[in-house]
């Protein structure tokens, strides 16, 4: 495990921590985080992924980064980080997959479709989040209202890699309509795990594990 101090183009610091096995070059998964996620707190559960290095760094204003959260400087720090990983000679550049978790998935979004990643996964993810919010308030223009749209649905019709996208049948919070509406969109293969009975904050446990794993056994 190794402490990551990433100097934004700002100045703004980012840390999170890098996890890596042994050996040669390692393929890497870069994680993204939901809201409120302390990402480096997912350190433990690492093994479950296989042997593969795993990179978790906080959004600015989260864990020990500095700066505060918003859609453009996430993204623009999510693209710097990737660049950051992939000159690293202990990183096998040609597979580095990204995984998105709710808020995090329209982050992971963004980065596939500037980046070459080599597969996605996406757990509790949205077309965008202007649209969940419109359909938990109805009645008022929050369409209008969200400052932070992350709109992935725009981005995904172009993104050709393997995409997994795992949703929770009972998820209130991301209703699984939003995530299926990506699916659809989405421009490469793609698979679609529904787990019944599972909401947004209980996706996780040994199906999602073993799902991702054998996504990323397939494809990285």
């Amino acid at each position: 495990m190794e402490a990551v101090r990433v100097t934004a183009r700002d100045g703004i610091a980012l840390e999170g921590i890098l996890l890596k096995p042994p050996g040669p070059p390692a393929p890497l998964l870069v994680y993204f985080g939901g809201n409120a996620e302390e990402v480096t707190e997912g350190a433990a559960g690492a093994t479950k992924f296989g042997m593969r290095a795993l990179l978790l760094v906080n959004y600015r204003g989260y864990g020990g980064s500095q700066g505060a959260p918003s859609e453009p400087a996430i993204v623009s720090d999510a693209l710097e980080l990737f660049d950051w990983a992939s000159k690293r000679s202990d990183v096998d550049a040609s597979r580095i997959a990204v995984i998105g978790s709710s808020l995090g998935s329209g982050v992971a979004v963004q980065v596939a479709a500037q980046r070459p990643v080599k597969a996605v996964v996406l757990a509790s993810p949205y077309d965008s989040i202007a649209e969940v919010a419109a359909s938990h308030y109805r009645f008022f223009p929050v369409r209008w209202l969200v400052r932070n749209p992350f709109d992935s649905m725009s981005r995904a019709p172009g993104i050709r890699v393997p995409a997994l996208i795992v949703i929770g049948a009972a998820d209130t919070t991301i209703p699984p309509a939003h995530s299926k509406r990506l699916a659809a969109a989405w421009g490469g293969p793609h698979e679609e795990l529904l787990l019944e009975g599972k909401g947004h904050n209980d996706l996780y446990g040994p199906e999602y594990d073993a799902a991702v794993r054998g996504f990323l056994d397939k494809h990285l």
